[in-house]
């Protein structure tokens, strides 16, 4: 109980205010950092990546090694992965004529239609849901909680990784994608 009453005294610093000596250190943050994405070292070429898609189709990772590619592994059962969804589709719908592929790939058992339309529909998910019915490729990219999302750039060399929800469409995370993606015409 006195840990507990010590824990509930600790100040809580909420997003927007005044952060003192925090807020001057949120300033030196990377964007990386900035976004709460971990950078990774370069040279991290990414798995293959080639599955059936929900749409009745194919859908590879090689199709696109000219573009930014978001891979999303999730379930329906992740509630943080639902969470997240929307985010994903706003920033996709913002950024596809610049370039950007979000390819969400579905781990859950069995891939059951029955189980993912309703749930694609519900959400109003338009970017390309691939099925990874057996986690072979979740396994292969060594995705070990959901919700993950890689960042390919183009020339397919994963430079970032996110574990758990984000909020893909806020400012530092275009500020960070921005990096990646050609300049608007």
């Amino acid at each position: 109980m006195l840990v507990g009453g010590l824990l509930w005294m600790l100040p809580v610093r909420r997003p927007g205010e005044d952060g003192g000596h925090h807020a001057e250190h949120a300033a030196h943050l990377d964007p990386f950092e900035r976004a709460g994405v971990v950078e990774l070292r370069e040279g991290h070429r990414t798995p293959p990546l080639s599955l059936s898609t929900l749409a009745g189709g194919n859908a590879s990772l090689a199709e696109h090694t000219d573009k930014l590619v978001l891979v999303n592994f999730w379930a329906t059962w992740c509630q943080p992965c639902t969470v997240e969804m929307p985010t994903l589709e706003a920033l996709w719908r913002e950024y596809r004529g610049r370039g950007l592929v979000v390819l969400g790939v579905s781990v859950d058992r069995g891939a059951p239609r029955p189980l993912l339309e309703p749930y694609v529909s519900r959400l109003g998910l338009t970017f390309p849901i691939l099925l990874d019915p057996d986690q072979r490729a979740s396994n292969a990219w060594r995705v070990t909680s959901l919700p993950a999302t890689f960042i390919v750039r183009p020339g397919g060399e994963a430079v970032g990784l996110a574990f758990g929800a984000r909020e893909w469409d806020s400012a530092e995370m275009r500020a960070l994608l921005a990096r990646f993606l050609p300049p608007r015409s």
